[in-house]
């Protein structure tokens, strides 16, 4: 299994991968995950990501496309995975095509979870985080259930960065449907439904 998640901030892209990692032991590679641990980690790349991540805008291509190859070298991706959160536009998808293409690898499908940009504004304004671990919950809860961690709002939950994510995504992001919808790799889910139920849509259009 070797795939793209595409949609909205918010769409439920990263709940269906932890489905599908936990079921058939492949590789998530979060682009969020990477860039908070970096930004965590107060390196370089992180610092200069988060000034772009609190402004609600996406990170440059140049930074991103270097934690995902060092990502993809690990062995773990060897055996398949989930690409979450990248490509975020057709200049990172024509990089990835000539690096996958190099290991000798190719993309099986492009994975495109729709869901309504006001559904989505809900979602995440009342979304928690944990500092620790980066577990995600409802507004109200303050201790995370994994770990212990305190949980708190990102800056790019709140409902104005919110909506600079969307503007964002649709003039940036949504070409990406038509780039793989061209090459015969699109499949899309709605994923206004309940998670259970989208992943079984998931598992359907993915032939699992």
């Amino acid at each position: 299994m070797k795939i793209v998640l595409l949609g909205a901030p918010g769409a439920g892209k990263g709940t269906q991968a932890q489905k599908l990692v936990e079921d058939y032991g492949v590789a998530h590679i979060s682009t969020g995950d990477l860039l908070r641990a970096a930004v965590k980690a107060q390196s370089k790349l992180g610092v200069e990501a988060k000034g772009y991540m609190d402004a609600g805008k996406l990170v440059p291509d140049r930074l991103v496309v270097d934690l995902v190859k060092e990502r993809l070298g690990q062995d773990d991706a060897k055996r398949g995975f989930i690409l979450d959160g990248f490509p975020r536009n057709t200049a990172q998808a024509e990089v990835l095509d000539r690096e996958l293409d190099a290991m000798g690898i190719s993309l099986d499908a492009a994975l495109l979870v729709d869901v309504a940009a006001d559904v989505i504004i809900n979602r995440l304004s009342s979304r928690r985080t944990c500092r620790s671990c980066g577990y995600t919950a409802g507004a109200g809860v303050d201790v995370c259930p994994r770990c212990g961690g305190e949980m708190y709002q990102r800056d790019d939950d709140k409902p104005e960065t919110i909506k600079k994510r969307l503007d964002t995504y649709r003039e940036q992001t949504e070409p990406l449907v038509d780039y793989y919808g061209k090459k015969g790799l699109l499949k899309k889910v709605d994923g206004d439904r309940p998670v259970d139920e989208v992943y079984a849509d998931v598992k359907v259009l993915l032939g699992l």
